[in-house]
């Protein structure tokens, strides 16, 4: 009996995670936002199949058919955060952290996938997780046992010994290392190989210090070109993209010369980083919202007063570094660091990013068809076009004039089916 009630569980997760199989869905709503130009078209009309659309067109829907109206509402494709850990929460910084078990991150992390769903981010790219929490909720997403977005992961990220993707916070009597350390190309050419082996779609890693780790830098450049380099051609070998987290000028340099996809955070970047990164096409992926929670909520939960004060520090720099770096004409896409702030709150940061330069159809972009191209997923996530998941969401105003709008979205839709 105990084999007979495995089977029909997995019988049932393979019907949950693909619902619109045998039937042709239809989404109307007043309006869409073509995010690509910046215009609405009025009255749209999607047609979807097994998840994903097959015309875009404007009228009523078939007489009959199974139909998700958002009367009232102006639909956008489904956003892309690009820099979320789902296996963390702020509440618990510094050593608060230690009184729980394990597993209990790998629960937390089924909770911040449904909270980013229904904030309306139906595809994150999650950079660095413990214990390979995040591949195992992916494949859970995946194969339909919990709700959550589309995950590109990262697993562990890789860094130097005593760096800020190491463990920096235990005394030496525990011995506590990360898994994708590396001291030389050889070393981190093998963690490359090591994180993909279980399941990272990209690979992370970290070129300079950071905020929340201790006895680390941020402006301090922690992996030399020749190791950088190593790691984003083993990533690129493999058919991978790469994501260098990356605060201080020098490092962001490094990180861009070696050949690096996108550069999270770039919070102290010159102005050769700038035109260094346009040149090359490099994306800067700079979350710019979350140092509100810190700041105001940071103690309270736990965050040491070192790190406070590398937050203190770096915060406004990133800021204008963002409007400097937009206003140049570098590739932009939607960061959060959620984990550093609560998932379900990310949608706050459009307004930061018009705030530092960005127009509202801009900042959209960033989270959708700008995020789509760096994860290289162009045309399959981020757009409403036939070819894509049918992944939307719906608002009830007008976010060209209103960016609050994506503080609180109306209605969540992924492969087809309404989740919110």
């Amino acid at each position: 009996m105990k084999h007979l009630s495995i089977g029909i569980g997995v019988a049932a997760a393979a019907l949950l995670a693909s619902p619109a199989l045998a039937e042709t869905t239809y989404v109307t709503a007043d309006r869409m936002l073509d995010v690509e130009s910046g215009r609405y078209v009025a009255a749209p009309l999607i047609t979807i199949e097994d998840g994903k659309i097959v015309a875009v067109s404007s009228g009523a829907s078939p007489e009959g058919a199974n139909v998700i109206d958002l009367s009232g509402h102006t639909l956008m494709p489904g956003l892309i955060d690009m820099h979320v850990h789902l296996d963390g929460r702020p509440e618990y910084g510094g050593y608060s952290g230690l009184q729980f078990s394990d597993r209990f991150w790998t629960v937390i992390g089924a909770a911040n996938a449904r909270n980013m769903l229904h904030a309306g981010f139906t595809t994150v790219r999650n950079l660095g997780a413990s214990d390979y929490n995040v591949v195992g909720l992916d494949q859970a997403i995946e194969a339909g046992w919990v709700e959550g977005p589309r995950i590109v992961g990262a697993a562990h990220a890789l860094g130097a010994t005593g760096g800020h993707c190491d463990q920096t916070f235990l005394p030496p009597s525990f011995d506590a290392k990360s898994p994708a350390v590396g001291d030389s190309p050889d070393e981190l050419r093998k963690r490359v190989r090591e994180q993909r082996k279980y399941g990272a779609e990209v690979i992370k890693a970290c070129a300079t210090g950071g905020v929340f780790s201790r006895n680390t830098a941020p402006g301090i450049q922690q992996l030399t070109l020749e190791e950088l380099t190593a790691i984003a051609d083993e990533a690129h070998f493999w058919g991978l993209k790469a994501a260098a987290h990356a605060h201080g000028a020098a490092g962001i340099k490094a990180a861009i010369r070696a050949g690096f996809d996108t550069i999270e955070h770039a919070s102290y970047a010159d102005a050769e980083a700038i035109k260094l990164a346009k040149e090359r096409g490099t994306f800067f992926s700079m979350d710019i919202f979350n140092t509100e929670y810190t700041l105001s909520q940071g103690a309270a939960n736990g965050v040491l007063e070192e790190n406070l004060n590398k937050e203190r520090e770096l915060s406004q720099a990133q800021r204008d570094n963002f409007r400097r770096a937009h206003k140049a004409g570098v590739r932009m896409v939607f960061a959060s660091d959620a984990g550093v702030m609560p998932h379900e709150d990310v949608g706050g940061q459009f307004r930061v990013m018009v705030e530092y330069g960005m127009t509202p159809a801009e900042a959209y972009r960033a989270a959708t068809v700008n995020a789509a191209e760096a994860l290289g997923q162009a045309g399959k996530v981020g757009v409403i076009k036939p070819g894509a998941w049918a992944d939307m969401i719906a608002v009830d105003g007008d976010p060209l004039n209103d960016v609050s709008q994506m503080t609180d979205v109306d209605a969540v839709i992924k492969g087809g089916v309404r989740v919110k």
